[in-house]
């Protein structure tokens, strides 16, 4: 009887579940207000659109072989960083990372160093250091030494040569030495006022107009035709892979507020009549010094105070003087030129 009476109510509470589980299966009725279902046939709706591409950040390297925070102009890199991601498309942090030598393995994940001649006191190059800066250029890495290039009335005093940018054709003897244990069959050559380094973004000067009268022609046609100057470079699988210039980074650095930083003068040279016949034979109370010239022809320059051209004697023969000119219309200027001249560099090396 009892088994009897179980098999009924299994049989009831599954007949129970059916009729629910047929309740929750069935369609809904049809809502007379609803939206008509989609035309299987109609066109698909678009794709919504991709987000903006986000490229990568670009963060370069500073070499300071000292303590970072004394390194020498230290506004100057981070301000010309923020000024190529403003004015370009270059994704780069406006902050370096600082590597402390060429043996740190950082190195090989900036695709550019910056390197200041002063922030390393000895340019010799430890064994790892040769290996890592020959795999570092071969593999399409750039490096860029500012004061790399400093005249020898310069060299008495390395800070000299970050105050005067003179333009010289031939690197540092410490530079040129450290290269060569890494490259022995190459040499710093010349890199012609044709390159693409000198119009990679900007081309030609910053309008002169503001320039007074007493120095534009000069800055024009000779001290800067074309926005160029000097460089000297080596060149690793036909490209300029290490470069090297007098001091331009004092033009660089902007305080806080985006003024520039510190003054900068020209140095003029200027002829005369009669210059020719009195200053072979004129006294002088500072040195002499050569100069080369970007065809490897020499000037010779005459001092009368340290660090100070006084008058040249050229290869041509013609003798002419250095005149010394400061306002605040040169210094913006030369401030703008180097500024431009940093963000063509930077861009022709991370573009390659």
């Amino acid at each position: 009887m009892r088994k009897a009476l179980l098999i009924v109510l299994t049989g009831l509470v599954a007949l129970v579940c059916g009729v629910l589980n047929s309740a929750a299966e069935a369609p809904a009725p049809a809502d007379p207000s609803a939206a008509p279902s989609a035309d299987p046939s109609a066109a698909p709706a678009p794709a919504p659109l991709p987000e903006p591409l986000r490229p990568n950040k670009v963060r370069v390297a500073q070499l300071v072989a000292g303590t970072a925070i004394h390194r020498a102009s230290p506004n100057a890199l981070p301000s010309l960083l923020a000024e190529a991601a403003r004015l370009t498309t270059l994704p780069v942090i406006e902050q370096p990372t600082i590597l402390a030598s060429f043996e740190d393995p950082a190195l090989f994940r900036h695709p550019f160093v910056y390197a200041n001649f002063i922030d390393r006191p000895d340019w010799a190059f430890t064994p790892l250091e040769q290996q890592n800066l020959r795999q570092y250029l071969e593999r399409g890495g750039f490096l860029f030494i500012d004061a790399g290039i400093s005249a020898e009335f310069l060299r008495e005093d390395d800070r000299f040569g970050q105050q005067h940018s003179f333009g010289e054709w031939d690197a540092c003897p410490e530079i040129k030495d450290a290269f060569r244990a890494v490259f022995p069959d190459r040499t710093f050559q010349p890199l012609k006022r044709s390159h693409d380094i000198f119009r990679s973004f900007f081309r030609g000067l910053p309008d002169p107009a503001i320039l007074p009268d007493s120095v534009r022609d000069y800055v024009v046609n000779e001290k800067w035709p074309e926005g160029t100057y000097s460089v000297v470079a080596i060149e690793v699988a036909g490209r300029p892979a290490v470069i090297a210039t007098p001091i331009i980074s004092m033009g660089w650095g902007r305080d806080p507020v985006g003024n520039w930083m510190g003054s900068i003068a020209f140095r003029i040279l200027e002829g005369g009549e009669g210059l020719s016949e009195r200053l072979p034979t004129a006294s002088y109370s500072g040195r002499r010094f050569d100069t080369i010239r970007e065809d490897g022809r020499k000037d010779i320059i005459y001092c009368q105070e340290q660090a100070l051209p006084a008058w040249v004697q050229e290869p041509e023969g013609r003798w002419r003087v250095f005149r010394y000119y400061q306002s605040r219309e040169i210094s913006d200027y030369a401030h703008t030129y180097f500024t431009r001249l940093g963000v063509n560099i930077l861009v022709y090396a991370l573009t390659q």
